[in-house]
């Protein structure tokens, strides 16, 4: 813990400022004595949202099956089909 007097309290405070974003905790005395404790703002994070599981759904859906080429090219060729009309 840092140790800073009321005097660099008021004449520094850049300094005090430096250190509570590094998180240090400064101790604040005045003629020796402690009279408080600063301590930096610790934002608090928002829960992240969960992200999906991909390869799960793709194996709850197609399981282990491998498409052929055969099946590849014509499943793409229904695809495009659909966007040019």
């Amino acid at each position: 813990m840092k140790v800073a007097t009321v005097r660099e309290l008021r004449n520094s405070f850049s300094m005090l400022e430096v250190w509570l974003a590094e998180g240090e905790e400064i101790r604040i005395e005045k003629r020796g004595q402690p009279i408080g404790v600063l301590t930096g703002w610790k934002p608090e994070t928002p829960a992240s949202a969960a992200k999906p599981d991909f390869a799960a759904r793709r194996k709850a859906i197609w399981g282990t099956r491998v498409f052929t080429d055969a099946e590849v090219a014509s499943m793409r060729a229904d695809e495009l089909e659909g966007e040019e009309g």
